[in-house]
């Protein structure tokens, strides 16, 4: 198989990957669940979270946390891995994108570099910094949070989300570059980021309840449930947690 997708043109391969996502996705309402007893099995309703069928449960909240954070995305901002939600929520408030990855293959990123030291990034450079489920991947992610404190300028903020309830992600989408090793709370999140930023310059917050963390593991989708269902929060049951930390002013 692997043989025979690298004899496949690598523009054709990624046409055939969006057909295929996007077919995935048009026929959720073939694949839609009804019947929450078919959830009664030891695999997963869904694989790999859902993701070719609809918005999988965690990337809905990590949205609703970029949504209420856009007034701090703005100016010269850094992204993790691609520039999604710096452009959904960026608008018109950022002046320059930045994207890093330590994967020399992502032709995203316009900086290559380990998060753990980015030498090639000057001190107090960015504005802002988006990290999105990233740290989780990272072995030494206590680096990876000093090293974004630096780049960021004085006043400048990072948003960041994290796994809280969820699989182990496959391999495959992570990329070439780490592997999951981590999952946090909100307390261990506040730990953390405090000890680099202070602890009053940190806001934790946490998204889920059993419904959604149930339907994560299921590879359930938001498109199968309501507004009430998925914005219930209740803090024993932490799917998503995100961080926003600002660095202090001299």
């Amino acid at each position: 198989m692997e043989a025979l997708k690298r004899a496949i043109p690598t523009r054709l391969r990624r046409w055939l990957s969006r057909k295929r996502f996007e077919f995935g996705r048009n026929m959720l309402w073939a694949d839609r669940l009804t019947d929450f007893s078919s959830l009664r099995r030891t695999t997963p309703y869904r694989p790999n979270f859902g993701w070719n069928r609809g918005q999988c449960i965690d990337r809905y909240y990590i949205d609703k946390f970029f949504s209420a954070h856009t007034a701090d995305i703005h100016g010269r901002a850094l992204e993790i891995g691609d520039a999604e939600y710096t452009r959904k929520f960026g608008a018109n408030h950022v002046t320059q994108i930045d994207v890093i990855d330590l994967d020399p293959n992502n032709t995203r990123a316009t900086i290559h570099d380990d998060l753990c030291s980015a030498a090639s990034i000057a001190d107090n450079t960015y504005d802002c910094i988006l990290c999105p489920q990233t740290l989780l991947v990272i072995y030494d992610f206590h680096a990876a949070i000093r090293t974004m404190h630096r780049i960021l300028k004085p006043g400048g903020v990072l948003l960041a989300t994290t796994p809280g309830i969820a699989q182990i992600c496959p391999q495959p989408m992570i990329g070439g570059a780490g592997h999951d090793y981590w999952r946090f709370t909100d307390l261990s999140a506040q730990a953390v980021f405090g000890t680099v930023f202070g602890e009053s310059n940190v806001q934790v917050q946490t998204f889920g309840n059993v419904l959604t963390a149930v339907a994560l593991l299921h590879g359930l989708v938001s498109q199968e449930f309501t507004p009430a269902e998925l914005d219930h929060h209740d803090p024993d049951y932490q799917v998503t947690i995100a961080i926003r930390a600002q660095k202090v002013m001299p």
